[in-house]
């Protein structure tokens, strides 16, 4: 895997549990912090951009 250059999330709170997000070639990578597996899940930039859409357009609690 190639390096990434990796982005915190700007809601992310202090402590461990944070996601973060890379652009690898035409994927979008995502992590979560606290994951100790260090698991990162792929998806296309057409459906993240959906998925923050999505997000703000829903009101914060």
């Amino acid at each position: 895997m190639p390096d990434l250059t990796w982005q915190k999330s700007s809601y992310c709170a202090q402590g461990d549990s944070c996601v973060h997000v890379a652009n690898a070639a035409a994927t979008i990578r995502l992590m979560e912090s606290a994951d100790p597996s260090r698991s990162i899940l792929t998806t296309a930039p057409s459906a993240f951009a959906a998925l923050l859409q999505a997000l703000k357009a829903k009101p914060h609690a």
